[in-house]
């Protein structure tokens, strides 16, 4: 399991241009840089009934300023009670999730839509687009040897339902296949899980996000 989550890590942070990451006897440590909002992410190693108290403890009171995430591979009924106060926890569980990438072709986009994908910077993306130009559905992946991380997949509201989804999966798990990666690992929500899984897709650990707001109320 340490070699899933360390490769969702890497890929993660070529994925959204962050710094490398720092390993920590806990994990990994990663300089995102995008303001407030996302400054730091820190991720344990640990998964599942190895994730102890004292550790996430320890890390997250070491955390004094806002902007820090944490990510620790367990329910966050579990891991929210181990918080201090300035602690915001997704009360929604995500997942970490692996599949082997299928060698098949994505296929075409419905009749009135139009996809276009292209790699720069170690990232490939596709993008589909309505009939009158506005974003239907998005997607990237970052291949970084044999593993390939897909991340920022969303469709528009109004444009569920039609496939769009898949489409953009199966094209993005076609090209990282081209560029030699054989394992697709992602973080997925509560919705995206559904997906996922229908394309083959399976959970490995449970996953909680927290962000450190410094405010003692939330």
């Amino acid at each position: 399991m340490d070699r899933l989550v360390r490769a969702w890590v890497e890929g993660w942070v070529v994925s959204r241009g962050a710094a490398p990451p720092v390993a920590e006897p806990w994990g990994w440590s990663v300089d995102v840089g995008t303001g407030l909002p996302h400054v730091t992410r820190q991720v344990l190693r640990a998964t599942g009934d190895a994730v102890t108290e004292p550790v996430v403890r320890k890390v997250a009171g070491a955390v004094t300023g806002a902007g820090v995430w944490l990510k620790v591979f367990a329910d966050p009924a579990v891991v929210g009670p181990w918080l201090g106060p300035g602690w915001w926890v997704d009360p929604e569980p995500g997942f970490l999730m692996t599949a082997p990438l299928p060698d098949v072709p994505p296929g075409p986009a419905p009749d009135g839509y139009r996809i276009r994908t292209w790699s720069r910077g170690g990232v490939t993306r596709t993008m589909i687009a309505a009939a009158d130009g506005s974003l239907a559905a998005r997607g990237q992946i970052a291949p970084t040897g044999a593993t390939a991380v897909v991340d920022q997949v969303e469709t528009s509201p109004r444009h569920r339902r039609r496939g769009l989804g898949a489409l953009v999966m199966r094209t993005l798990q076609h090209a990282a296949l081209a560029q030699g990666a054989r394992t697709g690992v992602l973080g997925a929500t509560p919705e995206g899980r559904a997906l996922y899984e229908s394309l083959g897709w399976r959970v490995e650990s449970s996953l909680t996000s927290a962000k450190f707001t410094g405010d003692p109320q939330r």
